[in-house]
C-alpha cells in the first residue's frame, strides 16, 4: 500500500518541468505594464507642455492688447508715449487724411457722418462710428451669417480702417524680444499683430441729473462725479492681439471718457 502511494506522487524533475515558463510570463507583464506607464506619462507631458504653451502664447497676446489699450488713449489725448504733446509726422493731427478726434461739440456730428458713409467697416485710420448688429465682430471669421451693417474681422483688420501699435502715439515697439512684445512688432499680415479701434459716442446729457454724477457746473462738495466732458463722447476702445499660433487671439475692450482740463 504504501509502496503505491510513493508511485503516484510526482517526482521532483517533473514538479520543475510543469513550472518552466511561468517566469518568463510574469517578465512580459511586467514589462508591457512599464511601457503602458511610460507611454502614459509621455503622453501626460505632451499635453501639460501644450498647455503651457497655448497659456504663454495667450498671455503674451493678453498683454499686447492691453498696450494696445494704452496706446489708444494716447492716440485720443494727442500725446506721444512719454506724455508730451504729439507734434510728429506720424501724429494724427499731422496725418491729412486721417480723422481727427474731435475737440468741440460741433466737430462730432461732421465726423460721425464722414465715418458712417466710410466704404469700408464705417472706420478710418481706426476712428469709427458706433456699430450696427452684434457688437463681437472678432468672432465673425467671413461673411456668413452678417445681419444688416454688420461687418466680419477680414474688414475690420486692413490698414487705414484699424490702427497699429505707435501708429499715431509713435511708440516704439522695440528692437530685441527683451524691450518689447514681439506681438507688437509682426504687421507682416493683416492677420498678425494686434490693431485697435475708437468708437465716438454721444454722452447722453440728461443722465448727469441721474443723482450719480454732475455736470461741469455741480457742486464738487457733494461727493458726486464731476464729469467735465468737453465735447460730450464718450470712447470705446477695441483691441485685439494675434497670438504666434494662429487660434490665439485676445481682445479687450475699455470705455474712455476724456475730460477737460481745467486751466
Amino acid at each position: 500500500m504504501k509502496k503505491a502511494i510513493m508511485q503516484s506522487m510526482p517526482l521532483p524533475h517533473q514538479r520543475r518541468q510543469r513550472q518552466r515558463g511561468v517566469a518568463l510570463f510574469v517578465v512580459i507583464v511586467f514589462v508591457m505594464l512599464s511601457m503602458l506607464l511610460a507611454l502614459w506619462a509621455s503622453r501626460t507631458s505632451l499635453f501639460n507642455e501644450m498647455l503651457v504653451g497655448n497659456d504663454a502664447d495667450y498671455q503674451r497676446a493678453f498683454e499686447a492688447a492691453q498696450a494696445l489699450i494704452q496706446d489708444a488713449e494716447l492716440d485720443i489725448r494727442g500725446e506721444n508715449a512719454d506724455g508730451s504733446v504729439c507734434t510728429a509726422t506720424n501724429c494724427r493731427d499731422k496725418i491729412s487724411a486721417a480723422p481727427k478726434i474731435p475737440l468741440e461739440a460741433q466737430d462730432v456730428t461732421p465726423l460721425l457722418a464722414a465715418l458712417d458713409k466710410a466704404t469700408t467697416a464705417k472706420c478710418s485710420y481706426g476712428l469709427c462710428t458706433k456699430r450696427a448688429g452684434r457688437q463681437d465682430f472678432w468672432n465673425k471669421k467671413d461673411t456668413t451669417d452678417l445681419q444688416a451693417g454688420e461687418f466680419d474681422l477680414s474688414a475690420m483688420t486692413k490698414t487705414n480702417v484699424g490702427a497699429r501699435y505707435g501708429q499715431f502715439s509713435g511708440a516704439a515697439v522695440g528692437s530685441s524680444s527683451s524691450q518689447a512684445n514681439p506681438i507688437l512688432a509682426d504687421t507682416s499680415a493683416d492677420d498678425r499683430g494686434g490693431w485697435y479701434w475708437i468708437e465716438i459716442m454721444h454722452y447722453d446729457e440728461s443722465s448727469k441729473n441721474s443723482g450719480l454724477i454732475i455736470g461741469a457746473t455741480g457742486n464738487p462738495t457733494n461727493n458726486l462725479l464731476n464729469l467735465n466732458l468737453k465735447p460730450n463722447v464718450v470712447y470705446r476702445i477695441t483691441a485685439l492681439a494675434y497670438g504666434r499660433k494662429s487660434s490665439t487671439m485676445a481682445v479687450l475692450q475699455q470705455t474712455y471718457v476724456r475730460q477737460v482740463r481745467k486751466d
